[in-house]
């Protein structure tokens, strides 16, 4: 959509719009059941010390919960949902921190479920797991029993509990300095215009064409943050520090472990990655090669990662026609999924288009017993068409997940999270490949799919090694400090991308622009996740139905299975390397046809 001013919310379209009726059917409706609800989870703590007592006091207690829960949920999507469509709309933003604060009641008013199933009986407990009466939550019990050896007395918990909000102070003045007081200076173009350097501008600018501009914006980004670099070194050694010292006191191994042991991941499956990809570095640096040649530089510089290769398509795509592309593409995927993906395009889903207050980007979310919503900011290019097959991919995980499962064993994992929507796009990607006839849309959506590799494979890869030698540092008795930290990202971003990249020096202290450090063992998840999608999707093109069957098995699963477990039944160990060697055979592939085309 096209238009000369941004709109007004009340502007929009209404069948642009998603539907957020089918949550709650008014604000007031929502209203009433916040205050039911409120009044509902103050019931929730009368159980303390009871469940114990009865398998019946245990199943009403956890009935209660998921009734509660479920409520709480809801209450916290539709406010934060209705809070993102107009981000001006004081109502909304009061509604949202209404259901942020009942959130926060939840978490504290059911603290009190796992110690005392642990303080219970093993024999016991295991007995009840058996029953009929709590065969709902035999995953749910099972998941708290398996974590017992890292579950402390119950004072000890509650003085770790404590803890947290003291813990959280590193993240929370990374935070606050990254998205508040850190001021970038101003730079000028090619042609001498200034420009005010802001989060929001660089990566726009470092993908842009004026070189010179990409050089100035890069130097003074970094150069920011080196002036702050020893404050954002103790601040990133404490948040290690803090991670540490709760590995140790439950008894972890190292912080790596403790942090994938929340979803049961082996350790060996990141190792697998690093070990992989450093098997694999050929490929990225033909890559590499092959961008300083399209880019016609003498020499490739780290403000030259960004820019196009390939000229993006110059057509509008309407999102009606959108929808029809996505379709087509995911045909492979038979016609109980499409049926789903239509009814999500025909039903008001989607929010579709930009408005003025609106929030950026692009996501799926949703409640249990409501179908998925997914908020665009649609603008008509082939980019887009792409954003929406990746979130309605999110979403109809959402769907069967829930539509399969009971809300205590509907919400799926974060390290399978990106899985199902990386596997429409690359569904999409080799239908639009094999589908056009057009050299130059076919080198665009091959770069595309390259770019993909590049910065979800091979980077996310390499933020991953830099937290593995980093955190293993700290538990040595090491501090990390501005040096040190920049002396391992220099030398590892050097390795990723070779002797045909410039490794500029500023590039040192990227690691200090990484929110998601303040999360560790995180990132490693999108390059697994990429690497089971594009494993699941090539299954799916090679055997069809049976693929297809496959599949659905992993997206109707929940987490109703480990992880792990659940990509096994799709047919993808991720134990093993295969999945990432499949993956970096295809990017070799793609490669290839890349390098032909640029001959061309």
């Amino acid at each position: 959509m096209k238009e000369s001013k941004l709109l007004e919310r009340n502007e929009i379209d209404v069948k642009d719009t998603w539907r957020l009726e089918d949550m709650f059917e008014s604000d007031e409706a929502w209203e009433s059941e916040y205050e039911v609800t409120k009044a509902s989870l103050k019931q929730v703590p009368d159980f303390a010390g009871k469940i114990s007592q009865s398998p019946d006091n245990l199943l009403s207690c956890l009935k209660l919960i998921d009734k509660v829960g479920n409520s709480v949920e809801r209450l916290y999507v539709y406010s934060n949902q209705k809070y993102h469509q107009d981000m001006s709309v004081s109502k909304y933003q009061e509604y949202a921190g209404k259901a942020e604060t009942l959130f926060m009641e939840f978490g504290s008013n059911t603290a009190f479920i796992e110690p005392e199933i642990l303080e219970m009986d093993e024999v016991v407990i295991k007995e009840w797991l058996e029953m009929e009466s709590l065969s709902n939550y035999k995953r749910f019990l099972s998941e708290i029993l398996r974590k017992k050896e890292h579950t402390l007395d119950k004072n000890t918990e509650e003085i770790l509990a404590k803890s947290r909000r003291m813990a959280q102070a590193a993240d929370n003045i990374y935070t606050m300095f990254n998205g508040a007081d850190i001021d970038f200076p101003v730079v000028k173009d090619s042609e001498g215009k200034e420009i005010k350097l802001t989060h929001g501008n660089f990566v726009p600018i470092q993908t842009g064409t004026d070189r010179e501009l990409r050089e100035r914006a890069f130097k003074a980004f970094y150069g920011t943050y080196d002036k702050m670099k020893n404050t954002l070194a103790a601040t990133f050694n404490a948040n290690v520090s803090q991670a540490v010292f709760y590995a140790d006191v439950r008894h972890y191994n190292s912080t790596r472990e403790m942090y994938l042991n929340g979803s049961n991941i082996p350790e060996e499956v990141y190792d697998n990655l690093i070990e992989t990809v450093h098997k694999n570095m050929d490929l990225m640096y033909r890559y590499v090669a092959l961008r300083k040649k399209m880019l016609g530089v003498d020499e490739l510089h780290m403000y030259d990662v960004y820019v196009p290769i390939v000229d993006v398509p110059d057509r509008d795509i309407p999102f009606e026609e959108a929808k029809e592309i996505v379709a087509e593409g995911l045909s492979v995927m038979g016609e109980d999924y499409i049926r789903t993906l239509r009814e999500g395009f025909d039903n008001r889903w989607i929010d579709v288009y930009e408005n003025k207050g609106k929030k950026s980007g692009a996501y799926s979310w949703g409640a249990y017993g409501t179908h998925p919503y997914v908020l665009l900011n649609y603008q008509g290019n082939l980019d887009h068409v792409f954003t929406l097959a990746h979130e309605m991919g999110h979403a109809l995980h959402s769907y069967y997940s829930n539509k399969n499962q009971t809300y205590i064993n509907a919400d799926y994992r974060i390290f399978v999270a990106e899985v199902a929507s990386i596997c429409n796009e690359a569904l999409l990607i080799r239908h639009l490949i094999n589908k056009t006839e057009d050299k130059k849309e076919k080198a665009y959506l091959i770069n595309h799919f390259l770019e993909q590799f590049k910065g979800t494979l091979y980077r996310q890869t390499m933020f991953a090694e830099f937290e593995k030698i980093t955190h293993r540092k700290v538990e040595e008795g090491e501090t990390l400090t501005s040096e040190s930290l920049s002396d391992i990202y220099y030398e590892l971003n050097k390795l990723y991308f070779g002797e045909e990249m410039i490794s500029d020096e500023e590039i040192a202290l990227e690691w200090a622009r990484i929110p998601h450090f303040y999360t560790p063992f995180y990132v490693y998840q999108y390059a697994t996740g990429l690497s089971a999608a594009i494993a699941l999707s090539a299954k799916i093109l090679r055997e069809g139905e049976k693929g297809v069957n496959d599949y659905m098995k992993f997206l109707t699963g929940g987490c109703t299975k480990d992880p792990i477990d659940l990509l096994k039944m799709a047919g993808v160990d991720m134990t093993t390397p295969k999945p990432v060697e499949d993956a970096l055979q295809l990017f070799k592939e793609l490669l290839d046809e890349m390098e032909k085309l640029a001959l061309s």
